[in-house]
């Protein structure tokens, strides 16, 4: 069987080439997109995916803002940096770069965000919003998922999708976007007793464990659509995903590559969801 690699790097900037015509509109009503990307501490990875929103940001016309919080400065300080950004009419997406440093509260952290900027979709009121089929704000990791799917002519009604993974940043918003859309959904992570015998019953394959190379081919049902969200850096400094890529192929009918598969998509729905926040704003100021 041929696997076709789904190419999320020339999905992505189709999809950000038509967010274009959007801010070119806002432009029009006297608002630019504004995105605040708030960095605690010195943590190498998150500054390498920081660059890359900031690059995107740049590059779409988007207005962008990198605060930068050492460790010491404490939880107290970084709420009320956010606090400020929750205040401030140009800035109408702010993300917080996880993880944060030990001692800080994840959860009184993301509900301090204002839910109407919360363009990563973690606070719990948009999180309860997608649970109940009316969401605001969708995860940028599983929203473009399915907009790659979506892109692909994938069809999920009726099909068996499998998660491995629960995480709050994928796993679970993951699982409800295909059960949304009609797919029956099974959620195993990598403790799931005999892992493969529930993977390979899966139509759409979606791994989301930071386990490098966790699935292999025997795991994947023949024709299967697989959808690798990992990506670890190996003692080597070679990228790998959760998947066994080079195992999988003639096995799989598509798979995502690690990278420039589902990374890219995930930058593409940052800037779609804070493009989207400040269509809102500027309804709320009635166009003008």
């Amino acid at each position: 069987m041929h696997t076709r690699t789904l190419d999320g790097n020339a999905i992505a900037r189709e999809l950000r080439e038509g967010l274009t015509r959007r801010i070119a509109a806002l432009a029009a009503s006297g608002v630019r997109p504004g995105l605040a990307v708030v960095q605690v501490g010195d943590h190498a990875a998150s500054k390498v995916y920081l660059q890359n929103k900031i690059k995107a940001c740049g590059e779409a016309g988007l207005h962008s803002e990198h605060i930068e919080l050492p460790e010491a400065a404490g939880e107290t300080a970084l709420l009320g940096c956010i606090r400020i950004l929750n205040n401030d009419t140009r800035i109408h997406g702010i993300l917080v770069q996880l993880p944060l440093p030990r001692g800080f509260s994840v959860d009184r952290v993301l509900e301090t965000i204002a839910p109407a900027k919360d363009v990563d979709g973690f606070h719990p009121t948009n999180v309860g919003l997608l649970v109940v089929g009316n969401p605001r704000f969708v995860p940028c990791t599983p929203l473009g998922v399915m907009k790659l799917l979506e892109h692909e002519g994938i069809a999920l009604e009726g099909r068996h999708a499998v998660v491995v993974g629960r995480s709050n940043i994928v796993g679970k918003p993951m699982a409800l976007l295909l059960l949304q859309k009609g797919a029956t959904v099974t959620i195993c992570n990598s403790r799931t007793p005999d892992l493969g015998a529930m993977t390979s019953q899966a139509d759409i394959l979606v791994v989301a464990t930071g386990r490098p190379r966790l699935v292999t081919a025997g795991m994947v049902k023949p024709g299967a659509v697989v959808i690798d969200v990992g990506i670890t850096r190996l003692a080597d400094g070679k990228l790998a995903g959760d998947v066994d890529f080079q195992s999988v192929l003639g096995t799989a009918s598509c798979i995502t590559p690690v990278p420039g598969g589902v990374g890219p998509m995930t930058i593409a729905m940052l800037l779609e969801n804070t493009v989207m926040s400040a269509e809102r704003f500027s309804d709320t100021r009635g166009g003008a």
